[in-house]
């Protein structure tokens, strides 16, 4: 999702901030987008029914794994990753040792239970560092990860996806109490959802990044330099590998 060197404007570290002279502006080899944590996620929503709800998990937790090996092997697990992990582990276990009469609230909430788990992790990281943060320091040096662009954008980013989740829970619980509209609310809306965020997701840093390059290029009454940590050439926070 980011741009290349190329085209990233004379700081090249999407800081909104100019890189020291000698400073390395490259790639992680390993960069990761935001997107690939949601995946476990994503599959256990696709596959979850009252009948498929254990081979939801099965699958959500072999993703949640194969996406993250080298993570697990160097103990860098982010906190929706180890979420997915152990959500679905959780899951996982209670299908193994419980009998059905015990297991039927997770046959009816499974897919609202698992959509609240993502809100409450994605809200409760503002609170310490926000997810979206964690998946942005790959590609930004670590010199800039306190950029007041940088972390405003990523809250932002945050709150706008733990919104997005929190709703859909709420969907899904209003889905199991009326008589009609169960597609509209557990598929449709969710889906209209998650699609303007991840649109939001390209385009709101894109806009504070041209905002970024517009101040620098348009005198104020504190200099020509602009303000504060947003006042050198170059780009807007970079927020997602």
């Amino acid at each position: 999702m980011a741009p290349s060197d190329a085209t990233r404007g004379p700081g090249g570290t999407g800081t909104g901030r100019t890189p020291p002279p000698g400073a390395s502006v490259r790639e992680p080899p390993h960069s990761r987008g935001v997107f690939l944590g949601f995946a476990p996620w994503i599959v256990f929503d696709v596959v979850a029914s009252p009948s498929t709800w254990k081979y939801a998990a099965l699958a959500a937790l072999v993703t949640a794994l194969v996406l993250n090996v080298p993570e697990l092997r160097h103990g860098t697990l982010k906190i929706l990753e180890a979420a997915g992990v152990v959500f679905f582990a959780v899951v996982c276990v209670l299908g193994l040792v419980l009998d059905r009469q015990e297991l039927l609230w997770l046959e009816t909430y499974a897919q609202t239970l698992s959509n609240g788990v993502i809100a409450a992790v994605a809200l409760g990281s503002l609170a310490f560092t926000p997810f979206t943060e964690q998946y942005a320091r790959e590609s930004v040096p670590r010199e800039y990860w306190d950029s007041p662009v940088f972390r405003r954008t990523n809250r932002v980013l945050t709150a706008m996806w733990g919104g997005v989740f929190l709703v859909t829970a709420l969907l899904g619980l209003l889905a199991l109490r009326v008589a009609s509209g169960a597609d509209w609310l557990n598929w449709v809306i969710p889906i209209a959802m998650l699609v303007a965020a991840v649109r939001f997701t390209k385009w709101y840093p894109e806009r504070v990044r041209a905002r970024a390059r517009n101040r620098t290029r348009t005198p104020s009454r504190e200099g020509p330099a602009g303000r504060g940590g947003d006042r050198v050439p170059g780009e807007g926070p970079r927020t997602l590998g």
